[in-house]
């Protein structure tokens, strides 16, 4: 009986252990789309900054960071009594300049009566013309002045220029509002964009075909197709870069600015080498694979990973030749290993 269990057992083990073994894939230098790789932020591509186009107290401030508005939503509103004395004064000088004009204009009327009649010279009747034209230009400057005022006092209150998000609030109720500060940031969440600094060095590569990229969202682990691409047509003299503007599709309108991200760029077919994701180790700064012996068996060996290619695998820059075999489970080698299936 004993000697019975102890055939089976021989017999059962190396089913378990082939069970076990796990599978690999032969390793070829293939064609895939390479591209160069640039680090960027998100940004919306419609953002508006509200800032202050009078003196005045903030006396209320109706959105937060955070808030949706709509478009004419009132947002912030400021002191304008110093505004309104300023219209009353812009008024009152209406007032003054429409009274000169019409006594200029009378007294125009009278000397021309009285030259028609040989009573008075050629120059009082100029002198009188000349009168009447500075008074009638005193009551459009003073009209003009009124209507500065009156635009001055609708500074007071802020309005929301789109449909959006309010990105950050510059200032608190009680503040004094100064013209030029800035005092909200509001932004269109259904279009945004990824902007990337590109060195003038890759330019010539990137516009050998037509301009497209990915856009990798580390933190995320996400990946989309990059609606366009648009290269600013002039450089930073300091950095000696580029900007480059990606487009989001719609599906990604959800993304925060200053988010980071990774673009991408084509620039052609190149043959490379590459490993699934699943069978890269990483222990500490080790990264490796597991590579299979010509008898079968399995070793870890280090080598040193580049970009994510086209098709989703990893490139190997170094550490791996065209032929070679890795197991494309790197946790089922790892365990046979120990187990002692693969060594």
């Amino acid at each position: 009986m004993k000697r019975i269990l102890a055939s089976l057992l021989m017999v059962a083990l190396p089913c378990a252990a082939s069970a076990q073994s796990p599978s690999a894939v032969r390793v070829d230098a293939s064609p895939v789309l390479a591209s160069y790789p640039a680090e960027g932020v998100v940004e919306a591509v419609h953002s508006a900054t509200l800032a202050a186009q009078t003196q005045g107290r903030i006396l209320e401030m109706t959105v937060d960071a955070g808030d949706r508005v709509k478009r004419g939503d009132l947002v912030i509103r400021i002191d304008a009594a110093a505004a309104t004395q300023a219209v009353a004064g812009a008024e009152a000088q209406v007032e003054q300049a429409r009274a000169s004009a019409i006594n200029a204009r009378a007294q125009f009327e009278r000397t021309q009566g009285l030259f028609e009649q040989k009573f008075v010279s050629q120059a009082a009747l100029d002198q009188a013309e000349a009168g009447l034209r500075a008074a009638e230009a005193a009551l459009r400057a003073a009209e003009a002045g009124r209507g500065q005022a009156t635009v001055a006092r609708g500074f007071a209150s802020l309005a929301a220029p789109m449909d959006g998000i309010v990105a950050r609030r510059d200032a608190q109720p009680g503040e004094m509002a100064q013209p030029g500060r800035a005092l909200l940031t509001i932004y269109d969440p259904t279009e945004m964009r990824v902007v990337a600094d590109l060195p003038q060095s890759r330019l010539e590569a990137l516009r050998r075909g037509p301009l497209s990229a990915r856009v990798e969202f580390p933190d995320s682990g996400r990946w989309v197709e990059a609606g366009h691409v648009e290269l600013i047509p002039t450089a930073d003299p300091r950095t000696h870069t580029v900007q480059a503007r990606v487009g989001l599709p719609p599906e990604y309108a959800g993304v925060l600015p200053g988010t980071f991200a990774r673009v991408h760029f084509a620039t052609g077919e190149q043959s490379r080498i590459g490993v699934p994701p699943a069978a890269i180790v990483r222990r500490g700064e080790i990264t490796g694979v597991y590579v299979q012996q010509a008898e079968g068996s399995f070793v870890l060996r280090q080598v040193r990973l580049g970009e994510a290619l086209s098709d989703g695998r990893i490139e190997v820059l170094a550490g791996l030749a065209p032929a070679e075999s890795v197991a494309t489970d790197a946790v089922k080698a790892g365990i046979a290993l120990k187990r002692g299936v693969a060594r």
